[in-house]
């Protein structure tokens, strides 16, 4: 009764805010007006509308961010101090900024590192040589920066991208290959000593994700994990060496690679009670359009539907093949609009862009390997250069804050797509994408009431309900 009575008054004593970034204006998650609730009983199918039902409600929202690399930390070392300040108050501010509440770093280098390096000597399978000195330089700094920018806290998961390239049946980093198995323990053992010492330093670590993307062979570093290996690695050592840790509160993500093989690599891995005991969630990322697919946001909830207790987590997303002249394009901002409400809309938790800050050539990257951020500083000038990628992800870090759920938005016409939460505060908050070349009318519209608007070409739209 009393969500019912509180459904009621969200759209007949409430106001709506309305926030908007568009294309061919200077509109960059800016207000743009308040909207009234009238009297809307039955709207007619020739009027559009999204339609919100508050009273249904799916997911727990854990958070949004991006990855604290090497690149992005050496990238930031090289600011002048006011725009270091700048760039962490404009990632981690929720007032002057967008607000991010989660983070992702690499447990030894990365094709996004300067060089290729390890924690340990060769051939130390004991790890008595464990040290973190390298990122002492510049990564240690950053997490521990943004950590403060983000009020203290800030849930931070770390991801391997190879172990040593002795450890390996092909003796190098780079190149896939696969961990042997005599060294199984060894790997496991090495995940905990990388958090214990992240911990002593006073970086807490919220997670972690068992492989960057199990399943390619790259020119940077990278492992090969089958389904059955992954399954085989964290039934047998790595979910028990985290419990006899004393690490069993370390949310653990499987897969972390595409959506393509994400059902095949879930239920390979849930459907086993021993292995499924030890993963809070499967992680994805969303690179299964190099073979011209779209995204395959079907293949989340395929997996939400058979597995509903298991959390998905979008644990790296970008846009390739960096070119200085396209930092502008307004189709970057609006793949992560699209991926965003879909991603959401499939039951994900948490949402995780890849580097935070990149350079003027889209690096530093050891093996060329340049990409966009949705923040680049050009290191020649000093200067920031904010890409819309930063402001369509402010449209939901910004105003949907962790513990949200998220409640059912409908629309009735394909080109506004939607997706909306209700925060632990009360207050509702609507994103409204439009792709299209069109402006379209619509209401907003809940039990019986609507407010009038409308969507601009090509633009993102919150709406916040209070």
């Amino acid at each position: 009764m009393l969500l019912a009575c509180a459904m009621s008054s969200y759209s007949q004593q409430k106001k709506v805010t309305v926030y908007t970034t568009a294309a061919n204006t200077d509109l960059r998650l800016a207000q743009t007006g308040t909207l009234e609730f009238k009297s809307m009983p039955q709207p007619l199918e020739t009027e559009p509308c999204v339609f919100v039902d508050p009273k249904v409600s799916f997911q727990t929202f854990t958070g949004i961010g991006g990855a604290l690399t090497d690149a992005s930390a050496e990238t930031f070392a090289k600011l002048p101090k006011a725009k270091q300040e700048e760039l962490l108050r404009a990632y981690y501010n929720v007032n002057n900024g967008i607000g991010y509440t989660f983070a992702r770093t690499n447990i030894q280098s990365c094709d996004f590192s300067s060089d290729t390096y390890t924690y340990i000597e060769e051939h130390d399978s004991t790890l008595k040589t464990f040290n973190i000195k390298h990122d002492l330089q510049y990564k240690i700094p950053f997490i521990k920066a943004a950590t403060q920018a983000a009020g203290g806290k800030l849930p931070l998961f770390v991801s391997p991208w190879s172990p040593p390239a002795w450890m390996k049946d092909n003796n190098d980093m780079l190149h896939g290959g696969h961990l042997l198995r005599k060294y199984y323990q060894a790997w496991a053992n090495h995940y905990i000593k990388f958090i214990r010492s992240y911990e002593a330093l006073g970086i807490p670590v919220w997670g972690l994700s068992v492989q960057n993307e199990p399943m390619a062979k790259q020119k940077w570093e990278s492992c090969i994990f089958t389904a059955e290996e992954e399954r085989d690695f964290i039934k047998g050592y790595l979910g028990p060496t985290l419990a006899k840790s004393g690490m069993s509160n370390k949310k653990l993500l499987s897969w972390d690679h595409n959506r393509d093989l994400l059902y095949q690599r879930a239920s390979t891995l849930l459907q086993d009670k021993e292995t499924a005991k030890y993963i809070w969630g499967i992680g994805y990322h969303w690179y299964e359009t190099w073979t011209g697919s779209d995204m395959q946001f079907q293949n989340e909830r395929l997996v939400q539907q058979a597995f509903p207790h298991i959390n998905l987590v979008f644990t790296e997303g970008c846009v390739e093949k960096f070119d200085y002249n396209r930092l502008h394009d307004w189709a970057i901002g609006e793949r992560y609009g699209y991926s965003l409400v879909n991603d959401f809309n499939s039951g994900t938790v948490a949402w995780t862009d890849w580097n935070v800050l990149l350079d003027e050539n889209g690096g530093p990257n050891h093996v060329g390997n340049f990409c966009f951020a949705p923040v680049h500083a050009d290191t020649r000038s000093g200067e920031l250069i904010y890409t819309n990628a930063y402001y369509y992800l402010g449209h939901f870090s910004k105003f949907i804050r962790p513990g949200a759920k998220r409640i059912v938005s409908s629309s009735s016409r394909s080109p506004l797509q939607t997706t909306a939460f209700r925060n632990q505060d009360g207050k509702l908050a609507v994103v409204v994408l439009n792709m299209s070349d069109k402006e379209i009318p619509y209401h907003l519209w809940i039990a019986g009431k609507a407010a009038a608007t409308s969507s601009q070409p090509h633009s993102i739209s919150t709406l916040i309900i209070e």
